[in-house]
């Protein structure tokens, strides 16, 4: 793909911005797209962003999404739409809480919790931001992959170079072809390429997304393994999302995260978001398989 055919940063992010789209086929009911291109399983990130806007659909302003829990079950399959089915569960004065199961071909392949409230002012404290180089001091983590070259394979080297609508921008980027044990923690600037419009319910979805890059690798790091060269079977098990302030997922955003356990094939990884101006924006958990396959032959 050369400069000349590249989609615009413009493309790129409404591409994204109609992928996780969910069309309403009845009440409470939708059906979220395919990735256009997309080959093999589902990325998590886009089920977690579709059932948020399944419960989003359904739930009425002011009330505003807060926090959401996920189990992953089975893995998605890039050939099929994914049905989003909302039970309402909880509907109060403050709260209301939505039930998400997301089936393809029948079957449950993710359950979502969300709850919502309706804003209000209380009590404040936050984490101060950490102190890292600005993202303009940084090298996009495409241009560092380019420069692998011809260490990857043709067919891995175009899906890692491909254009994303989601721009990375590592503070300390990770080895991938010589990695070396390292500390549980990473530091990561993220945007979307271009902006999208006002709609905050849109910008939690984009949030939602993203929050599943680089999260699940931070517990492999003190061990000097990754998916590119080690054979690891990686998959997502759950996912927890916190969204405190609000923010604009076309802005830098700053998406710290440690790993304070790995055993018995998974890792448990945990993730802080600020915005450029030192706000925590969001926090996020994740517990993941990470299998050496030399070790195991048992499948998930």
């Amino acid at each position: 793909m050369t400069d000349r055919t590249l989609p615009s940063p413009e493309a790129l992010a409404q591409g994204l911005v109609a992928l996780l789209d969910v069309e309403e086929i009845d009440t409470d009911l939708y059906r979220g797209a395919r990735k256009p291109g997309g080959e093999g399983r589902v990325f998590g990130g886009q089920v977690i962003a579709q059932a948020l806007q399944a419960a989003q659909r359904s739930t009425e302003a002011p009330r505003t999404a807060h926090s959401l829990h996920a189990y992953f079950m089975r893995p998605g399959d890039e050939r099929y739409p994914i049905l989003y089915r909302v039970e309402r569960d909880f509907e109060g004065r403050s709260f209301a809480t939505r039930r998400v199961i997301a089936m393809q071909k029948g079957k449950p392949i993710l359950n979502l919790a969300c709850s919502f409230q309706t804003p209000e002012e209380g009590l404040h404290h936050q984490d101060a931001m950490p102190d890292v180089p600005a993202p303009d001091t940084l090298t996009p983590e495409r241009e560092l992959l380019a420069r692998l070259g011809d260490q990857v394979p043709a067919p891995l080297r175009a899906f890692l170079q491909r254009p994303r609508p989601i721009e990375l921008r590592p503070v300390d980027p990770r080895q991938m072809l010589t990695p070396e044990p390292r500390d549980p923690t990473q530091a990561i600037w993220f945007r979307l390429v271009a902006p999208i419009g006002d709609d905050p319910a849109l910008h939690r979805a984009v949030l939602a997304y993203a929050s599943d890059f680089a999260l699940l690798g931070t517990s492999t790091l003190p061990h000097g393994v990754n998916w590119l060269i080690d054979d690891m079977q990686t998959a997502s098990l759950d996912h927890a999302l916190w969204l405190h302030e609000p923010f604009r997922a076309n802005e830098w955003l700053l998406y710290t995260t440690d790993s304070p356990w790995a055993g018995h094939a998974r890792g448990f990884n945990r993730g802080r978001i600020f915005s450029a101006d030192g706000r925590l924006v969001a926090s996020v958990a994740q517990e993941g398989l990470i299998r050496l396959r030399s070790s195991s032959s048992v499948d998930a």
